[in-house]
């Protein structure tokens, strides 16, 4: 099998090329396998093209645990720049079918080379059901308290279910998020962010990711960030998140997210399956 390794901020994927639908069935088999670090390629999640009736393309995003998630933020700015530079969509505006729906990217390019990537994210939703959460209300500045300890949290779907914890990230171990991925009021769980606030336009930010653990970066949890902060007027709508493996550029404009970032080839070859 061919494969090609990429990154978005330290966020690493494996893309395979499936418009043939060879591993059909076999996705959730081929996350876990080709992730381990040690006996497989590595990486946080792997990224599948396969072809769309109502997009340009698809994504399909499988997580290092093997399971599915709808949407990636760092994943869809690395699909991008793949399917562009490979000839499997043209153009500078991308359409991409993904769990989420269409996602659209725009790209940088320069001498035939997608340098940068911007994605309308779509929009955030608040309410419990949307996101899901077992709460009445919207949860905003909400206590929990998750063993022992007690967190104020901010949830909401950025694509998927995202829980933000604002305060000085020296104060939170990132491994704290895999508890709090599983509370019992998160019934598809939910990815934890941690968010330091440094300035209107300045954040920082460590994320457990769902279904992949801690990562150097996440786009969804970045903008789900961005959004948080926002509602709490804590920042303004256009804003650099400083994650560990970079930074990415987010920004509110109107009822949509958009985010940009870099997207990177690490390396090629092929894998024995």
């Amino acid at each position: 099998m061919k494969f090609t390794k990429m990154q978005g901020s330290g966020n690493d994927f494996v893309v395979i090329d499936d418009r043939k639908n060879e591993f059909l069935g076999r996705e959730n088999e081929l996350g876990v396998k080709l992730c381990n670090r040690h006996f497989g390629i590595g990486g946080d999640g792997i990224l599948i093209i396969r072809e769309s009736k109502i997009a340009q393309i698809k994504m399909v995003i499988i997580n290092s645990d093997g399971s599915y998630a709808s949407m990636c933020g760092n994943g869809i700015r690395c699909f991008a720049k793949y399917v562009r530079e490979n000839g499997l969509a043209e153009g500078s505006r991308i359409k991409i079918e993904t769990g989420d729906g269409i996602k659209e990217a725009f790209l940088n390019i320069a001498e035939g080379e997608v340098t940068e990537v911007t994605v309308d994210m779509g929009t955030p939703f608040f309410k419990p059901q949307e996101i899901p959460a077992d709460f009445k209300d919207e949860i905003v500045n909400e206590k929990i308290e998750v063993n022992g300890k007690i967190y104020e949290i901010t949830s909401l779907l950025m694509g998927v279910p995202h829980t933000v914890i604002f305060g000085d990230l020296e104060k939170y171990q990132v491994k704290e998020g895999k508890s709090i991925e599983k509370y019992a009021a998160f019934p598809q769980g939910t990815n934890v962010n941690f968010c330091e606030v440094v300035d209107k336009n300045s954040v920082k930010v460590k994320t457990w990711e769902r279904g992949a653990g801690p990562t150097l970066a996440c786009g969804t949890g970045s903008c789900a960030c961005v959004v948080a902060a926002n509602k709490l007027h804590l920042t303004d709508k256009k804003v650099r998140v400083t994650v560990p493996g970079g930074n990415i550029f987010v920004e509110i404009k109107g009822n949509n997210v958009f985010m940009t970032g870099p997207a990177a080839v690490s390396f090629k070859g092929e894998y024995s399956i």
